[in-house]
């Protein structure tokens, strides 16, 4: 009998049966603030995109804006491996946390952790452990599983890495280790974060579009210091960071902000806001 980490934030941060969940999906492609498309699956997609940055806030918020990094990945064809990085909010389990079999469940089914990659980034990394403790209440990383299984069924398997330590020495260990396990699979890296938060929107805006400016670059050091220097109350610098290094490592030539917008422009209310913004990385 295989393990099954059961959802924790179904219910919560998106729907928790299958029927009102996809409704909620196809809401967030057709929103004003989402690429306004459903998504198809290019089945002779060149598969370019291997890297990916995406918010994980409740769908409500942020989902819209996480639409656009699936609609692209959807045209670019169907991933084998997806690697899912997402920073660590409750504290729990070891420094950088890895999952290496079971299923995971969501109300749209069971997804397959991939062992095999997984335990090849093991073996390529001192920092990353195998601890599902990290993961039993982390929401960072299940977020963006219905997204995947909206779009590609059960034709995927996935890694999750949860990252509490996220300084940059870890992020290029980790960055390394990725890009060695999936260098000769057909894979991409999701980095799970949100940007500012709870400041007014205009300021937050202003200081997420440095380090937007700094992913689109390419340039994962910049992003880290000015993630520190401005500062920015960004959640998941570091998982942002490791898929850099990677996706480097792995060839990429090019990223291009597909969309930032803040929950002030879905509520209203701009007073205090999170900034969530979504990022294709090709090679």
């Amino acid at each position: 009998m295989r393990k099954v980490r059961y959802p924790a934030v179904a219910g919560l941060f998106y729907e928790g049966d299958s029927k009102t969940l996809k409704e909620r999906i196809e809401w967030c492609f057709k929103h004003k603030l989402g690429p306004g498309l459903l998504p198809s699956v290019n089945e002779k997609g060149e598969r370019r995109i291997i890297g990916l940055v995406c918010p994980h806030a409740g769908y409500m918020y942020s989902g819209p804006i996480a639409a656009h990094s699936y609609y692209e990945l959807a045209k670019d064809g169907a991933p084998d491996v997806v690697v899912i990085l997402g920073p660590n909010h409750t504290g729990l389990g070891s420094g950088v946390s890895i999952v290496d079999s079971g299923y995971w469940r969501t109300p749209l089914g069971n997804v397959e952790v991939n062992s095999e990659v997984a335990k090849e980034i093991l073996k390529n990394s001192g920092v990353i452990s195998v601890d599902d403790l990290a993961h039993v209440q982390e929401h960072s990383i299940e977020v963006q599983l219905p997204f995947l299984q909206y779009v590609y069924g059960d034709r995927f398997t996935f890694v999750p890495v949860c990252m509490m330590l996220q300084m940059k020495d870890v992020c290029i260990e980790v960055g390394s280790a990725i890009a060695k396990a999936i260098e000769n699979e057909n894979a991409v890296i999701i980095a799970s974060t949100d940007f500012t938060h709870y400041e007014p929107h205009d300021k937050a805006s202003s200081k997420d579009s440095k380090v937007l400016k700094a992913i689109e670059t390419l340039d994962p050091d910049l992003m880290l210091k000015l993630v520190d220097s401005i500062p920015v109350s960004m959640c998941g610098p570091g998982p942002v960071a490791s898929m850099l290094y990677a996706v480097k490592q792995l060839g990429a030539k090019k990223a291009t902000i597909l969309k930032y917008a803040t929950s002030g422009d879905v509520t209203g209310d701009k007073f205090s806001v999170v900034g969530y913004g979504s990022v294709k990385i090709e090679k």
